[in-house]
């Protein structure tokens, strides 16, 4: 016997397709490997359920408890910009599973981490080849970075004098230097916050 609520709406199944046509495709995210996870990954069950209305919007969706749902575009851009490969180790810091379930769905394999835990992440573990940080930080700390390979990418977004853009970064000699690309609105993760600073 088969359960219909456990199949995919023809309403979400059309809300999802409107998003990739007119969301991602019209803004450059036309990667075939970035559109079939997209096209794979059922948006709606990674918010609550009086927001599953809400879920294909082109903008964040507040999840509660400070934590949102980026953007698709903001989802798009940053698999765009690393392109994970099948059997790729990635680290995903997230307080929200869709963008570690668009990376399984390009056959990496996510390894997720909520933004508090990476930000107080002390030691290194097990290094990824590239991690992305599901919103924009002020600061990298440095136990993250240290999880990062060498030679190992990070996508995530940054926050510079209260803009938020995309930024790529790669790790070289230990460090991770991080170059901003495009002005995009993207849910600024308090835990990457940096430590204020008295003024006068």
């Amino acid at each position: 016997m088969t359960l219909l609520d456990d199949r995919p709406s023809a309403s979400s199944s059309g809300a999802r397709r409107a998003m990739i046509d007119s969301q991602l495709r019209v803004s450059g995210v036309n990667e075939p490997a970035v559109l079939a996870a997209f096209a794979a990954v059922a948006r709606e069950d990674f918010v609550p359920a009086e927001l599953r209305s809400s879920a294909y919007i082109d903008r964040a969706v507040a999840l509660g408890d400070g934590s949102f749902l980026p953007a698709p575009l903001v989802h798009g851009r940053m698999l765009s910009e690393a392109l994970p490969t099948a059997g790729q180790r990635v680290l995903v810091v997230s307080a929200n599973g869709y963008l570690a379930a668009l990376v399984a769905a390009m056959g990496a394999e996510p390894v997720t981490l909520t933004p508090a835990e990476a930000a107080a992440t002390r030691k290194a573990g097990e290094p990824a080849g590239l991690i992305f940080v599901d919103g924009a930080i002020e600061q990298l700390p440095a136990g993250l970075a240290a999880r990062l390979a060498e030679g190992g990418r990070i996508v995530t977004g940054v926050v510079e004098r209260g803009v938020t853009r995309l930024a790529f970064g790669r790790k070289t000699a230990g460090e991770v230097a991080l170059l901003p690309l495009a002005e995009l609105g993207i849910p600024v993760l308090a835990a990457f916050a940096a430590p204020k600073r008295w003024s006068f």
